[in-house]
């Protein structure tokens, strides 16, 4: 059925993009943001293209039918240059993605996927990126904030670098995201549940000393005593252990911050590996997963433990063993810098972390160790 302006006007934007018909390859887009813009389907080289003729109302129904007749015959001529105007959001996410695949760990491209996928391609994935506006990311990004500020300010940091790519490609001239600075919602950054009094800490300890599944209880003991991060726990290969030295090197592709950090073993620790070794040390995980000792264990496992031994997960989490630690260094003296070392946390001076990894070795040696006899004393 050809549209006509009554139409138009009494068509109410939806949550996702739709597009009316007009018929003879002519389409209005219609976007959550409420604008509108006039698609020519054409067929070029055997493939669907769509062509932006622009906007309505400043594009009328008949211009847009005129200009959509002209571009059809221009394809069919094959007098029609292709430009990024026939690029869809979409096509250039997957240019992208495709290149910061090479460089990105897998697990982050991964999540970008994910994230991507489900929050930003349904609505504006395939929209012309040369008609994306400020005010359609920015209404994409609202409806987000319902759920969470920080997945908000996440996908229009995403959004951003794929116009960033697409600026530098020539696909496009502006970054629609910039002028959103400040209008976002401020994500106020959640710390992870710990335990920080002595006596709860003692408890703590206990319960995990008494838990009944031996690999996952040198799991729990292992990510207090090494204070790293659970998915570096859940990754660690036997490959990365050095009895002779009591060290643990972790490949800087596991590190958050792409960098080799390593952890000094203290000698409880060392006895809890040799334990552990009996178990799993003809594999290639430290802990690997009980149904297929190719994978690791999941990533809720510990969790899964604690919550069995009754702490909740406002009581404290996997991750907070590492805070436990912080708290517990900060409030007995240790140096703030063999603190940050330890937590392997960002270094300021990127060009010095290069060659930093080992840096205050012996004083975080002596660091762990301490913290290994203050939990015996504790329990």
């Amino acid at each position: 059925m050809a549209l006509t302006d009554i139409m138009i006007k009494k068509t109410k934007p939806e949550d996702k993009v739709f597009f009316l018909s007009d018929g003879r390859g002519l389409m209005l887009e219609v976007r959550p943001s409420g604008g509108k813009s006039w698609i020519a389907r054409l067929r070029l080289n055997g493939k669907e293209k769509r062509k932006v003729i622009g906007q309505y109302p400043d594009v009328s129904i008949a211009e847009a039918r005129e200009e959509c007749l002209k571009l059809k015959k221009q394809a069919k001529t094959g007098s029609l240059a292709s430009t990024s105007e026939n690029l869809s959001f979409l096509d250039v996410y997957n240019e992208w993605f495709r290149i910061k695949a090479v460089s990105t760990s897998e697990s982050h491209i991964k999540k970008v996927a994910i994230r991507m996928n489900k929050h930003v391609l349904p609505f504006i994935g395939e929209m012309p990126i040369s008609t994306i506006k400020s005010a359609d990311i920015l209404t994409l990004c609202r409806k987000l904030e319902i759920i969470s500020a920080y997945t908000a300010r996440l996908m229009c940091q995403l959004i951003g670098q794929v116009f960033r790519f697409a600026i530098a490609a020539s696909y496009v001239e502006t970054d629609p995201t910039y002028a959103l600075r400040g209008a976002l919602a401020t994500h106020k950054e959640k710390h992870y549940a710990t335990i920080t009094e002595p006596s709860k800490i003692a408890l703590l300890i206990r319960a995990i000393n008494a838990y009944p599944y031996n690999i996952v209880r040198l799991a729990l003991q292992f990510s207090v005593l090494t204070i790293a991060r659970p998915g570096e726990v859940r990754h660690a290969e036997w490959s990365e252990i050095d009895f002779e030295k009591a060290e643990w090197r972790i490949p800087a592709e596991k590190m958050k911050m792409k960098r080799v950090h390593i952890v000094p073993l203290s000698s409880q620790l060392l006895q809890i590996l040799q334990e552990l070794k009996t178990l799993t040390g003809s594999q290639k995980w430290l802990f690997p997963s009980a149904r297929n000792d190719s994978s690791p264990i999941s990533e809720n496992t510990v969790r899964i433990a604690l919550r069995t031994m009754g702490y909740s997960n406002e009581d404290i989490t996997p991750h907070g063993f590492r805070g436990m630690a912080s708290t517990v260094f900060n409030e007995n003296g240790w140096s703030s810098d063999h603190i940050e070392f330890q937590l392997a946390h960002a270094e300021k001076n990127k060009i010095r972390a290069a060659y930093n990894h080992a840096q205050y070795l012996p004083q975080r040696r002596e660091m762990m160790q301490w913290y290994a006899d203050y939990l015996d004393s504790l329990k």
